[in-house]
């Protein structure tokens, strides 16, 4: 039985329905928009037209909804042809527009596929780094979307010589370093972590988020995320001072009288800030009343330390003197001055304590509490610029 010719089916020449299929495909799955493919392509297109043809004097129709892909060159219609590339016959150009003469333009229909191929790989270069533009473009809207938000990230590797987690954060990789993570934490990969994005930066490898896990306002955030009233704001954070992975003092102060701002923050037996304490590790929050009113104010942030009196310097240093009773003077210090190191980070005012017995005498008020120093250090620690922060 004589064998069956196969009848060949030849493929279209030019699928121009290809091209916007792709480009919608690549918007879908990349994020980048169709429009801005289009520009890139028609920007690669008179490029090969001026290698291929000398001439870049084009029109080029590119229209997804009709399907319409065409090239149109700029041409002088000639009885003889020296510049193939600026210059059509009479005879071609009349078939184009009867009504031609020589001498005049025409624009003559170009088939893409007699580019050179110099032409065509510039051309397929351009487009290349139109999609790689098109992406840093998306990844920089994304990272920026998020400036200066909680986030959540999952924990998809951590570098073992230096401890730092690369981080999935949507589409985006960022890179959370040991100096950002909280003291004692251990990160797991395949965990979901929360993470503050302090800032966005463009690089010259592309976009990269500067993200943290010891930043003040990550605590801020996780309160708003957790309270009701703080994101409605009834409540207001005024000021957070922290020492991530060990304390943090949070003033608040309510602008519903009938609202207690510390009382919210705390939530029925505990469960919002035991919520935002388990996130954080076991670091301890300590929730204070914001007052305008310095001497009340100092004396809240103070807390958990009674305080009987507050004298404000009036050499307008932003200095005070603050007396506590005698079995508290521990407590107001705290734990290698601490408590009033964060004390002073969150009023701004340099703090001196003293026992109210004034046991230790002059030589309290000639040499600084030990929570004086420590609070002026913090203070200073304030005004300089965070700390270096992760980046993607």
């Amino acid at each position: 039985m004589p064998a069956r010719s196969r009848k060949k089916t030849e493929k279209p020449e030019n699928n121009k329905n290809e091209i916007f299929e792709a480009l919608a495909l690549l918007e879908k799955e990349r994020g980048i928009p169709v429009d801005f493919m289009l520009e890139k392509i028609k920007k690669a297109i008179l490029t090969a037209c001026k290698n291929s043809y000398d001439n870049e004097d084009a029109v080029i129709d590119l229209n997804p909804d009709t399907g319409l892909f065409e090239v149109r060159l700029k041409m002088v219609a000639v009885d003889d042809v020296y510049e193939p590339g600026k210059e059509v016959l009479i005879e071609k150009a009349r078939k184009i527009d009867p009504t031609v003469e020589v001498g005049d333009d025409v624009y003559v229909t170009m088939n893409t596929k007699e580019f050179g191929r110099i032409a065509a790989q510039t051309a397929r270069n351009i487009i290349r780094q139109g999609i790689r533009d098109g992406e840093r473009g998306q990844l920089m809207q994304e990272f920026q979307s998020k400036n200066q938000e909680l986030v959540s990230a999952l924990v998809e590797r951590i570098d073992p010589r230096t401890g730092a987690a690369t981080l999935r954060i949507g589409k985006a990789e960022a890179v959370l370093p040991r100096s950002e993570q909280v003291a004692g934490e251990t990160l797991e990969e395949g965990r979901h972590i929360r993470v503050y994005v302090v800032d966005v930066r463009e690089t010259d490898r592309g976009p990269r988020a500067i993200i943290s896990r010891t930043h003040p306002d990550l605590v801020k955030r996780l309160f708003e995320a957790e309270v009701p009233e703080i994101y409605d704001g009834t409540v207001e954070i005024k000021a957070v001072s922290r020492e991530a992975g060990s304390r943090t003092k949070l003033a608040v102060m309510s602008h519903n009288p009938d609202v207690d701002a510390i009382g919210a923050c705390i939530g029925a037996r505990g469960s919002r800030v035991s919520a935002i304490v388990e996130e954080l590790g076991g670091e301890k929050i300590d929730i204070v009343e914001y007052s305008d009113d310095p001497e009340k104010f100092i004396a809240s942030a103070l807390s958990p330390a009674d305080v009987l009196s507050v004298k404000i310097a009036e050499d307008g240093s932003r200095t005070c003197r603050v007396t506590v009773p005698d079995n508290q003077l521990s407590l107001a210090i705290g734990n290698k001055g601490q408590n009033a190191r964060l004390a002073a980070k969150l009023t701004g005012w340099k703090i001196d304590i003293k026992p109210e017995s004034g046991f230790y005498g002059e030589e309290e008020a000639e040499q600084p509490a030990e929570s004086e120093q420590p609070a002026e250090a913090e203070q200073e620690e304030s005004a300089a610029p965070e700390s270096e922060n992760a980046q993607a």
